[in-house]
């Protein structure tokens, strides 16, 4: 009989319609809701065969009926199809020994003849384009699954039925709430303005390359060697030309967009499939195992043993990625020891972020227009261009936005006046106290806007400022992001001031081998460093509140850092060697933490990318390959592109500018159009 059920809360009205059969009053039923006056549902299941197949004891009679009669409604759920969605279950396997003597007619041959006669007619009810009925034959894959665990062989067991539910629920709620993780029943976003623009501009790069390398090869064709035939010898008449700027740019480009179309594959066009995360504790430490020998069996000497030279640097940065790649795959964000301890890697990035750029500035005084260009050029390159191919909001990478902001607060209060420097500062020692003031100013503006939210959302409210940091419509991400790791960066400041401050008072001994400081010093120090380095460890693993320890978290993260930097720099053999594998992942560090985005983790980062299902200890290795190069190639194009659009030379610099001001003008003006559409 008819289930009728409503949930008037919810706004919710389900129907169960007892129609057994394909015949005149299921077509009836039909009927009535194809007529204008009547209010449509905007869900509708339809199915039927089983009842048919023992009622006439499976008889070829009425399977030919079926055809006919399923013929004959065909249009008119196609025309229902056409405002409402429309489903044609598929009739589920039964298990034929457990079946009682009345229903031994339905056999799995007549359900699969009565399924095929309706995937066939259904399919071509329509002459010159595709069926907008869809066929639900996921509820018939799960009873092949699941039919073994059926009390009498015909109905499923409950958990099949709410497996069915479940989809047919993605199917329908998936389109309209559009989740991050949730790749199933999605349609493919439809392109924005500014994505195909972008669609364009790679194609007429790649077009550009394929001109520019066909023109040049045949040139070279031309210019080949010719043999003298008195002297057998060959004529060298070729001259090596170098690569003009123009060939390394359309060359980038060219590379850039073929990249850039893998990353559009993987995360947006639905291509490939996306599974979930499971953490569990060998997912995450048996990788860390493993890539830690992998670290100490590849390792070299340093070119020199300073503290904190490149190499140790580019090391430190590499074995800190591979972790926080490895805990984002494994979905360890949800074992809060391992989360602190990884909050501690960030705040470590963030803390070299004001210890190379404090370095740089106190000791070279090079506060051109220049070098500020290039660093915002390296940083912000792959994600400007991700925002557009992705349509991703710039906050989205959120990392990026920190360091580059974090860079320009740098640079801002080293460089406005008094600007001091390590030259000036070594003739009077009054400079030292004046950059001493400089910081506790910065320190005090930090703590200003960390307990004054609303002047912080005030400032990165206003437009054009909205626009990179906003998320989801307002600037709490950010400003949560920014406040995790406030002081760490004025940390690194005042730790560089410090050491550059001791070494050129040749306090340290940074010999090869030597010990920091005197035996007794050193020891007591790394006692120390230690001792602090596994309370840390201690109090983080006890943390059972993550409110709470991200509260503190600002306040202590030092403390590891500082502990790891000592016991990493006192012993003169530590500082002597350093991992050439992990330095090799230093180097593209930045270009990995993006990238994992898209192409290796997926959904945005919910979800991991399988591009080999089945298999996934396959799918993570050959993944992972493709992920590392395309990181590694990427470095590379930047690198390229930075010398060629952020030239030495000023005036030439000053156009480019101009060009990039105007880009991102378009851009802002194009953003808001969309913007405005999708309201």
């Amino acid at each position: 009989g008819n289930i009728p059920f409503e949930d008037k809360i919810a706004s919710v009205k389900v129907d169960f319609l007892w129609h057994p059969e394909v015949n005149g009053s299921m077509k009836q039923c039909i009927k009535v809701w194809t007529e204008d006056s009547v209010t449509k549902p905007h869900v509708i299941v339809a199915g039927a065969a089983t009842w048919s197949i023992k009622i006439h004891n499976g008889s070829n009679e009425a399977l030919s009926q079926y055809k006919t009669n399923i013929t004959s409604i065909a249009p008119l759920l196609e025309k229902l199809a056409k405002t409402s969605d429309v489903y044609w279950v598929l009739q589920d396997p039964v298990y034929e020994d457990l079946l009682s003597e009345n229903r031994k007619m339905i056999t799995n041959e007549k359900i699969d003849a009565y399924n095929e006669a309706a995937v066939s007619i259904l399919n071509s009810s329509t002459r010159n384009s595709k069926s907008n009925v869809k066929m639900f034959s996921v509820s018939k894959l799960i009873a092949q699954e699941t039919i073994m665990e059926s009390l009498d062989g015909l109905h499923l067991p409950e958990s099949s039925r709410e497996t069915s539910a479940m989809i047919l629920m993605n199917v329908y709620c998936n389109k309209i709430l559009k989740p991050v993780d949730g790749s199933c029943c999605q349609p493919r976003p439809p392109l924005t303005l500014i994505q195909k623009l972008a669609a364009c501009f790679f194609t007429l790069s790649i077009i550009g390359y394929l001109i520019f390398y066909i023109i040049h090869r045949n040139a070279h064709r031309k210019n080949k060697p010719c043999t003298d035939l008195e002297s057998g010898e060959e004529k060298k008449n070729i001259i090596n030309t170098p690569v003009s700027p123009l060939e390394i740019l359309l060359q980038s480009f060219c590379k850039l967009g073929l990249i850039m179309a893998y990353f559009y594959m993987c995360d947006r066009a639905n291509l490939f499939m996306k599974e979930n995360k499971f953490y569990t504790h060998s997912t995450f430490f048996i990788p860390i195992i493993y890539i830690l020998v992998l670290g100490v069996f590849y390792n070299e000497n340093t070119k020199e043993t300073k503290v904190l030279n490149r190499e140790q640097t580019d090391e430190w940065k590499g074995w800190m990625q591979l972790v926080i790649l490895i805990y984002h795959i494994s979905g360890a964000s949800t074992f809060l020891p391992v989360y602190m301890h990884i909050r501690v890697l960030v705040a470590a990035y963030l803390f070299q972020t004001g210890y190379g750029h404090f370095s740089y500035f106190w000791i070279k005084g090079d506060f051109g227009i220049h070098r500020v260009c290039q660093v915002l050029f390296r940083l912000n390159f792959l994600v400007v261009v991700l925002c557009i191919v992705m349509d991703r909001p710039y906050q989205f990478y959120y990392f990026v936005p920190l360091v580059t902001v974090w860079f320009m607060v740098i640079y801002v209060t080293l460089a406005l006046w008094p600007q001091i420097i390590q030259k000036k500062a070594n003739g009077n020692c009054f400079w030292h106290f004046g950059l001493l003031l400089k910081l506790a100013f910065l320190l005090f503006c930090i703590c200003f806007l960390a307990y004054s939210q609303g002047a912080f959302e005030k400032i990165f409210s206003l437009w054009p400022l909205s626009k990179c940091f906003e998320l989801k419509g307002n600037v709490y991400e950010w400003w949560f992001r920014w406040r995790l790791d406030r002081y760490v960066v004025f940390h690194g400041m005042l730790f560089a001031f410090i050491y550059l401050a001791l070494q050129k008072r040749q306090v340290l001994s940074e010999g090869k081998g030597e010990p920091l400081f005197s035996n007794k010093i050193s020891n007591f120090l790394l006692f120390i460093s230690v001792v602090s380095f596994l309370t840390y460890s201690i109090w983080a693993s006890s943390c059972k509140n993550k409110a709470e320890c991200n509260e503190l978290h600002p306040s202590v993260s030092v403390v590891q850092i500082l502990a790891f930097i000592l016991i990493r720099n006192i012993p003169g053999y530590a500082r002597s060697v350093y991992s050439s594998f992990f330095a090799w992942f230093g180097k593209i560090s930045l270009e990995l933490f993006i990238c994992q985005y898209h192409i290796w983790l997926a959904a945005d980062t919910r979800g991991i990318l399988v591009l080999i299902p089945g298999n996934p200890m396959l799918n993570i290795i050959v993944s992972t390959f493709i992920f590392v190069c395309v990181a590694h190639e990427i470095s590379q194009i930047t690198n390229d592109l930075a010398q060629i659009i952020i030239p030495k030379d000023n005036s030439s610099l000053l156009k480019r500018l101009a060009c990039i001001a105007a880009f991102f003008c378009g851009l802002l003006i194009l953003s808001s159009i969309q913007d405005k559409s999708r309201h």
